[in-house]
């Protein structure tokens, strides 16, 4: 406003001091024309602030659409947002809930019921002693109300079995937590592994495109031959196709991370932690080094539930031969509508019943007999796992040593694959090494990478099973 006000009354001097004759003519334009500037310096203000609301918009909006993770985050955010982590928490809840369905059908039951009956005129005619007597059939509304409760052996036992079903159903969430944690880890680890392989091919394309560049130089000068150029340019095709595929296995990978961690497809990642922390000696070492408690190994709990469920149900098919005692109470009141009517039935009820089986040709002898056999069954299974693990254990250890003894050499290898190909590189500018050498330093190079990519997977890989087997 400032501004328009000084604008005003430049325009009003210098209209004044030039044609004194219509002044106040001019002075009308003047500030015309200061009211249009100031209406047009407002417009572009306002204009300004809108584009910058809207980028602030878009800044919150792209800051909304990137999650920035590290491997431990990312495993947390999985366990609380994956859709099959929430499914095993719902099997959890559906186990609670058939439990009560059992304990509720031994808790007492009660039924209410009211009936209307209109017998539309009728008479009942009793003869009697040669007379004959007509009864006049009223109408009635009866109302009851009958509470009853049953108890036997097998209902308390199957409140037991749904105890050991719930248990399982947690062990069951434990395992698919652990798997997805190792799945998470896996995905993370390789973003991260192709990122750095990615990085290392434009680096190397830099140089091959330089020395191309160069070589084209030389041609043109007549310094060197066209082949020679012409080659180098192959190699750069060939490096910016590998750029290229790493790329896509870039999006794949993170692709396969946002499944797990059930985020949208635009969502853009980013990975804080290195593959060196994830993968450092210490934490191999404290793996290694773990004592192995097989009770804790989540496979052998699963079956140790199995086990006492399998003795279970021999109880189960026991109580068979048990009684069976129930309790009843029923309330009945009729109320007739007219004159007459006979209540013959009490009002109030108490029934006490125990039903005892006495002969079922064998059928519950075999059922006892199989659920024996089933059981010990379910005891050699846990006994050989008990031994097989223990054997699994000294194999996935062996495995992990051999990975990470890989993943160090594979490591090394890279890193002298890369010396090699700079020390390639610097010899060819100075003519001092051929094309077919320098061919040769970017190949063992592009092989070195992709060795030092599985080494990295397989490491992941054996160090997951090694947790998930020690319940870690």
């Amino acid at each position: 406003m400032r501004k328009g006000l000084f604008v005003v009354l430049g325009l009003m001097m210098s209209a004044m001091s030039a044609v004194p004759v219509s002044a106040g003519d001019h002075v009308m334009q003047a500030t015309k024309g200061a009211k249009s500037q100031e209406s047009r310096a407002e417009s572009q203000e306002s204009r300004a602030e809108s584009q910058e609301d809207a980028a602030l918009q878009d800044g919150e909006s792209a800051y909304r659409n990137t999650l920035t993770l590290s491997l431990k985050e990312a495993q947390d955010y999985a366990v609380e947002k994956n859709r099959s982590m929430k499914n095993a928490s719902l099997a959890v809840e559906e186990a609670y809930a058939q439990r009560w369905q059992t304990i509720a059908a031994m808790l007492p039951q009660a039924d209410g019921s009211y009936s209307y009956s209109n017998y539309l005129g009728y008479s009942a005619t009793l003869s009697m002693m040669g007379n004959n007597v007509n009864i006049d059939m009223p109408n009635v509304g009866a109302l009851g109300v009958t509470a009853s409760m049953g108890i036997n052996g097998q209902g308390i036992v199957g409140v037991l079995l749904n105890n050991i079903a719930i248990e399982m159903k947690k062990l069951s969430k434990e395992q698919s937590e652990s798997t997805l944690r190792g799945s998470v880890m896996s995905s993370y680890v390789s973003v991260l592994a192709l990122q750095s392989i990615a990085g290392l091919l434009d680096s190397s394309l830099v140089n091959i495109e330089g020395l191309a560049e160069m070589t084209q130089n030389a041609v043109e000068a007549g310094a060197a031959e066209q082949t020679t150029a012409d080659l180098l340019r192959v190699r750069v095709n060939s490096i910016k196709n590998s750029i290229n595929s790493q790329k896509r296995n870039i999006e794949l990978a993170k692709s396969s991370l946002k499944v797990l961690l059930d985020v949208p497809v635009e969502t853009e990642l980013v990975l804080t932690d290195s593959i060196e922390a994830i993968l450092s000696p210490e934490k191999m070492l404290q793996l290694l080094g773990a004592n192995f408690d097989i009770h804790n190994n989540l496979n052998y709990q699963m079956l140790e539930k199995s086990t006492e469920l399998a003795k279970k149900n021999v109880w189960m098919a026991g109580w068979a031969y048990g009684p069976t005692i129930s309790l009843g109470y029923n309330y009945s009141n009729q109320h007739y509508y007219g004159e007459g009517g006979m209540r013959m039935t009490p009002p109030n009820t108490v029934q006490i019943s125990v039903r005892m089986p006495l002969w079922s040709s064998g059928k519950r002898a075999a059922g006892v007999v199989e659920k024996k056999i089933a059981y010990e069954e379910a005891k050699n299974t846990l006994s050989e796992t008990g031994d097989q693990l223990g054997i699994q254990y000294q194999q996935l250890c062996f495995n992990l040593n051999n990975a990470y003894e890989t993943y160090l050499n594979e490591k090394d290898n890279i890193e002298v694959a890369q010396r090699v190909f700079a020390s390639a590189t610097e010899k060819f500018k100075y003519g001092a090494s051929s094309n077919m050498e320098l061919t040769n330093a970017s190949n063992d190079l592009i092989t070195a990478q992709s060795s030092y990519v599985q080494a990295v997977l397989n490491l992941v890989n054996t160090q997951v099973e090694l947790e998930k087997f020690l319940n870690n």
